[in-house]
């Protein structure tokens, strides 16, 4: 490939430079600005073009390196490999976490792809569409410097698309700002090529920070106890019998579940999980006082999962989420209880933060976020979970009980956030 640049006091003109010397063949791998425009003097940008040695017009004159310089395509792919490695590596320090993030991208693949049969019309009519695909977004990403957003760092037009997809998402603006820092530093330039590369680098980054509660089994001779504890409407209820569907029916191991509701102060949300109770032959009990908890724990003694149902309650009404944590303060068994904050995904960040602070007197374990299929920005879940540290246990994408319970994975919440949510992919 050959690169070249060209010089305009605006990124159209210097475009319109590289058409007039080299035609519509080149592909926009970076523009900066070299010189700003001040009183009585104009401000010059650069440029870089990529051009294939078969695409160069004859008329243009290609630049030789010396012949000392030169070096084979392989020693040169080598190198660039290498770069992206380290890149990957420092990254994967500062995010804390293990794995390179770019290794999934530079292995072997683990089965054999079978020949394709496509016709080569077919073909030819694919590659011109991708080549109108990126003309297009360079004709976008050219005047992202007239109205690039106000940030601590410049947002190169490269990036301009994946800004746009995460902001437009929900993602806390100073979050955003934080992770395109740390991308600007570490992304080397050849990974800059084109935005499919910049969306799935940055698409591997933002997976390897989000936290997920990896789903567990109670060991022998133990159990697990998880209390759900949310807003009014979040769908708690539903949940519970999703969670208690999945436990007695879905997994290996059919396990005993039993049921302790809390929520006495709603008739209706009781009778609703008596009938799935009754559906799914689970012992239940109810708790209208503190006291009550530890006596209707034992008597569940003989379950592998006990599950909680709380009182909804407004993230301002102190009473009850006072009344929830006397019943845990009064439990004296030896079981510990997970606490479960259920989440609607469908609300800002801002509310989800209130939210997540005033129930923070509880002691949150893990987060389960519900109404996945009713929004559509994901953002918001990214930033509380980065924010708080807490990790994800859970996901509720619609009322089928149990089907519409998903285990968390960031590969899922991330490909919701960049590409919206697809059923088909649950």
């Amino acid at each position: 490939m050959n690169i070249l640049s060209f010089t305009g006091r605006t990124p159209s003109e210097a475009l319109k430079k590289a058409k007039m010397e080299i035609g519509d063949e080149g592909m926009l791998i970076e523009t900066k600005e070299i010189r700003k425009k001040s009183l009585g003097q104009d401000g010059l940008y650069e440029i870089i073009i990529g051009v294939e040695g078969e695409n160069l017009q004859s008329s243009y004159k290609k630049p030789k390196k010396p012949l000392s310089q030169q070096r084979s395509v392989k020693k040169e792919s080598e190198e660039i490999l290498l770069d992206i490695s380290n890149a990957a590596q420092q990254i994967a320090k500062v995010s804390n976490v293990t794995n390179d993030p770019i290794a999934e991208y530079m292995s072997p693949p683990k089965y054999s792809q079978p020949v394709s049969s496509e016709p080569k019309e077919l073909k030819e009519i694919r590659s011109e569409i991708n080549k109108l695909t990126d003309k297009v977004k360079i004709i976008q990403n050219m005047f992202w410097d007239e109205k690039a957003p106000n940030t601590q760092v410049q947002i190169p037009s490269e990036f301009a698309e994946i800004y746009r997809l995460a902001h437009k998402s929900g993602m806390n603006k100073e979050h955003l700002d934080e992770l395109m820092q740390i991308t600007l530093e570490l992304m080397p330039f050849k990974m800059r090529e084109n935005s499919t590369t910049v969306k799935r680098y940055f698409q591997t980054i933002l997976r390897k920070m989000v936290p997920i509660r990896r789903e567990s089994t109670p060991i022998v001779g133990a159990k697990k106890v998880m209390m759900l504890v949310g807003p009014t409407g979040v769908g708690k209820t539903t949940s519970i019998a999703k969670l208690a569907a999945r436990y007695s029916f879905l997994m290996q191991k059919k396990y005993k579940v039993g049921l302790v509701v809390l929520d006495t102060y709603r008739i209706g949300a009781v009778e609703q999980l008596m009938q799935y109770a009754r559906m799914m032959k689970l012992g239940i009990e109810t708790v209208v006082d503190p006291p009550e908890f530890t006596s209707a724990l034992n008597s569940l003694r003989y379950c592998d999962y006990i599950l909680i149902d709380t009182m909804g309650s407004s993230p301002y009404d102190k009473g009850k989420i006072e009344k929830i944590y006397e019943c845990l303060e009064a439990n004296t068994t030896e079981y510990e209880v997970e606490v479960v904050l259920v989440m609607p995904s469908s609300i800002k960040y801002e509310d989800l933060k209130v939210t997540y602070d005033n129930f923070s007197s509880l002691g949150i374990d893990t987060l389960m976020f519900t109404k996945l299929d009713e929004t559509l920005g994901f953002g918001n879940i990214f930033s509380l979970a980065f924010d708080t540290k807490k990790p994800i246990s859970y996901f509720s994408v619609g009322q089928e009980v149990p089907e519409d319970l998903v285990c968390a994975s960031s590969d899922f919440l991330i490909e919701c956030l960049l590409n919206g949510f697809n059923r088909s992919k649950v």
